[in-house]
Formats: C-alpha cells, structure tokens, sequence
C-alpha cells in the first residue's frame, strides 16, 4: 500500500436517533510503540465512539500523524488476549445450504466478491461514471494520473454532494468494497472521499446488521490508512472495561451466539468418548477462560458406572484473561476444585500462565500414566505461522502436542481464509462472514439493545479491524478453512477421528432448545460443521 495521505482528526458517523438510548461510550483507544504491550501508562493518543441522541457518533484522534492499529482484544466466551469473539469467518466452500429466500442477505458460501478483481473494477467504473454524470471525464483523468503514478489532488472534480443525494439508492456492500479496492490499488484519496463523504453517512452502531458491521469496517480502513504505507508497526490498545463489565459483554455474547457452546458441546463429546474407559485422565486446556467447559464434562464423568475417572486439568492462560476474570488462574482452578469436589469427582488443576506462543512440553506438567486430551478452541489461528515468523508456532505447537502421545485432540475454528489472503480479499472475505455473523445477532437482541452494541463494541469490533488495518505480526487474526487444517495435523503426524453420531445429536439439541432455527450443522469431511443460513461458519474436528 502506497502511503498515505493523513487523515483529518474529526470524523463523523452519521445514523439514525436513537430516542431511548443515553449517550454510551465505546473503549478509548490508546497509541502505543511496543506491540502488544499492557504499559497502563503508555501515552498517546486517545479515540473514542460517543453515541448521542443528536444523530452521530464520532472517533477524534489527537495527531494526524498517529497510526491507529487494534490488535488486542478479547474473546467473546473466551478471555484471552489478541482473541477473536469465536473467530468465525466465512467460507469459499461450496455450501449446500443455500437459500432463495436469503432473508438476512448472508452471501451464498462459494461465491465472493473478490472472485474476480478485473470484473469487480469494471462494474465500479461504470458505477461510478453513473453516479459522476458529466464529470465522468475527470474520473478518467484521475485513474490515468494514479496509474501513472502521479498524485492527483484530493477527489479533485468529484461531486460529492451530488453523490450523496444517491445514498438512498446504494448499496452499503458495494460502497465498502468501493473504498477497500481503492485502498488496495492505492488510490487514497478516491478511497478517502468515498469514507468521508458517503460511507460514513449510511453506517449505525445501531443500525441493521450491515449498517452495524459497516461501522467497525470504516473504522478499519481508517486505521489502515492512518499508517504509512505497510510499516504497519503500531497498535491500537482499547481501554479495557472493568473485569465485571467485561465478562457481562461476554456474557452476552455467549448467550446469544452458539459459537462457544458449539465448541464446547461438540469437544466434550469427543472427549468423553475417547475416554470412556480410562481412570485417569488429563485435559490440556490451550483457551481455558472460565473452565466453564469443564464443569459440563465433570457432570458428565461423575455419572459414569463405577465412579467418575481422575481428572487433571491444565489450563493455558494470559494477560488479558487475568483482566477478564479479575484475576488469574488461581480463580479457574478454584472454581473447578469446588465443583468437582460436589460432584465427587477427584480433581487436579494445573496452571500455565503464559500464551500458547511460550508453551514448552515441561509447561504441561504431563505424568506418567496419565491418558492426555487436548483442546484448542478458536485458538490455534492466533499463533503465527510459517508467513509471519520463522518459529512457526502454529506448526511447532502441533508437533509439541504429537510428541505427548494424546488419546484425542479436539479442534473448533471458524471457517474462514483470512491467514495469508492478500488486504482486498481478505476485506471481502471479513465482510461476508461477519455479516451473516452479525445477522444472526440481530434476530437475537433488539437493535437498539445496549448489552447488544456493547458486546459487539468489545468483543467483535476490535478483531474486525485488527484484520482490516493490521499486517505481519500486528495481525493476530489469522484464519484457515479445515482443508489448511487438515494439511497442518497431517504434517505434524495426526490421523483424523473420525465423530460419532452422538457429536451432531448433541449440538442439534443444544441448537434447537437455545438459537435460532436458521442454525444448522452438517456433518462433512470428517468434521462437524456449524452454519448461519448458507454459509459455514465454524468446524469441530477430533485428530489422534
């Protein structure tokens, strides 16, 4: 990306009123130089979404000069840093759950926007000579000067006025791949006019699905123009919420999305079949959060004939679930030993404090005798690969894991291609899925919910545009289809396990009796696969 004009301080994202909402803050943002640091006392400049009756909302950064990156956030029922809220993204697999009344307006699976960059360009043109009438020909003037690479002045000739008397009639999708295009063809201030002058006019946090999206989206190709060119080496630090506050959006989310409860039912499953008959047993947490997921197995193996196993649990952990909870993992474990001590189950836990990156096998505390499971829920797309770093955790993680000889291991990640797609496609890609995402949230909670903004606000938003702005290690949100999956565990010396019939039946149940009936699961490809209408949105798969 070419660099980049700076972009004024005051912007302004216009929506509808909201009559019965009081005004409400999104988390500040702060500017700090060392990636990923949590220096409280790192100073920069600070951001912020202000919601008023009044009509708008803005974001003000102090210095043009500031380049505003989010790479931390945490993770919807999960708490970890740099998480994704369940990390569900679309795919370009073939879906077979597609609908001719698409209600919600979720993309068919397969078929993406960014198929066809020259056909996608084309349309834009004629769009756009549309929309600029007889001062089509500067338009050409200014793609000619851009190619050629001399810097036209800002939007010179364009209507925006003009334009924007058109809102009622665009698309919000086409407009928000108008912008991403320009940014990735390094026309700035064609990109730059399109966010300021029409964008930021048809976006809402409180708006519908696409509206709400188109918000956080915004703010993401602001970021990324706020840097200069790809030395994207900057980050953007949310203010956290108190740890009550906190997990109360997480709650939320977890409430009204099946993502976690997906991940959690599916793996229990496999782990309790896989353990039938073992007496004890070690579970090796990597995303351990509250330990909630335990708690479920626990009542499960306390029913067992013959008394329940030993079970030993290790739970992998960081900074920011220490916030979520308001403390560390000596919280988890304590929470767990209780449960288990009321339900008769003999009980161990054993904390690693420490990000799935510092993992070593002497951190795991494995004993002799032990029958090891692990389990790595939305996850594993965090640790750099081979395109980021020579360590490659990502792989080495997954030879650590074979070389502890496991029974089971249980992956659920969402179903996405965003690890090493280039910026355009990998915008469309976050679009499509995050629109069905945030559809399905919608038939969840009223739009004008605040438990609802505030939840999108602080587990969503932020890995939104940490995908959008960020590049090289910044960006932690990385995402694979099961196909790249399968190619990794297959490396590293797995053979799949294939799931029971009880697998599916279990998330079905839990699916029918809590989410919307446009949920579905599929089982294909030796995995599970969990959908919004007609697009796939997150796998669970077992591997030994």
């Amino acid at each position: 990306m070419q660099t980049s004009q700076k972009h004024p301080s005051g912007i302004h994202l216009y929506h509808q009123p909201m009559q019965d909402i009081e005004p409400y803050h999104l988390p500040h943002y702060q500017i700090y130089h060392s990636n990923f640091s949590h220096d409280s006392s790192s100073q920069g400049t600070t951001a912020s979404f202000e919601t008023y009756k009044e009509q708008y909302f803005t974001l003000d950064s102090s210095s043009a000069n500031s380049a505003l990156i989010v790479c931390d956030s945490p993770s919807g029922a999960s708490v970890s840093s740099n998480r994704s809220p369940f990390s569900p993204q679309g795919s370009c697999l073939s879906d077979q759950h597609q609908s001719s009344d698409n209600t919600y307006g979720s993309p068919i699976s397969g078929s993406s926007s960014a198929d066809d960059g020259n056909e996608f360009k084309h349309k834009l043109r004629e769009l756009e000579i549309s929309l600029m009438g007889p001062e089509s020909d500067i338009v050409d003037s200014h793609y000619c000067s851009l190619r050629g690479g001399q810097e036209p002045s800002p939007m010179a000739g364009w209507n925006w006025d003009q334009v924007a008397e058109m809102i009622p009639k665009l698309n919000l999708k086409d407009i928000l791949i108008t912008c991403a295009q320009a940014i990735s063809d390094g026309e700035i201030p064609r990109a730059v006019g399109w966010m300021d002058k029409i964008l930021a006019k048809m976006v809402s946090v409180s708006g519908e699905p696409i509206q709400r999206l188109g918000a956080y989206l915004l703010e993401g190709l602001r970021a990324r123009l706020e840097s200069s060119g790809s030395m994207i080496y900057k980050a953007l630090k949310c203010e956290q919420p108190t740890s009550k506050d906190l997990m109360s959006y997480m709650s939320v989310l977890y409430q009204i999305c099946p993502y976690w409860k997906f991940a959690y039912t599916s793996a229990n499953v496999v782990i309790a079949e896989a353990m039938e008959n073992e007496s004890r047993i070690h579970i090796i947490d990597f995303q351990i959060a509250q330990g909630t997921q335990w708690m479920m197995l626990m009542n499960d193996l306390a029913r067992r004939p013959g008394g329940p196993p030993f079970i030993r649990v290790t739970g992998v952990d960081d900074s920011q679930s220490f916030h979520a909870r308001g403390g560390g993992l000596h919280i988890v474990g304590q929470r767990l030993s209780e449960y288990a001590s009321s339900l008769g189950v003999p009980f161990e836990f054993h904390s690693a404090a420490m990000s799935g990156c510092e993992v070593q096998s002497e951190n795991l505390g494995v004993q002799p005798g032990e029958t090891v499971a692990v389990n790595f829920p939305y996850i594993l797309h965090h640790m750099p690969d081979e395109s980021v770093s020579t360590e490659n955790h990502r792989d080495r993680l997954l030879r650590l894991v074979k070389s502890l000889s496991p029974k089971v291991v249980t992956l659920v990640e969402q179903e996405s291609n965003t690890n090493t797609s280039p910026f355009f496609h990998r915008f469309v890609e976050t679009m499509d899925h995050y629109t069905a995402m945030f559809e399905s949230i919608d038939v969840a909670r009223p739009r004008n919910d605040k438990q609802r903004i505030s939840a999108e606000q602080h587990c969503v938003a932020r890995d939104i545009v940490n995908m959008i702005a960020c590049e090289g290690a910044d960006r932690v949100e990385r995402h694979e289809l099961l196909g790249k999956w399968r190619s990794r565990f297959a490396m590293a010396g797995f053979t799949p396990c294939p799931l029971s019939s009880s697998v599916a039946g279990a998330v079905s149940d839990m699916l029918s009796k809590e989410y919307h009936e446009n949920y579905w699961i599929e089982p294909r490809d030796g995995a599970l696969y969990l959908g919004w209408r007609n697009r796939d949105m997150s796998t669970s798969s077992a591997w030994r």
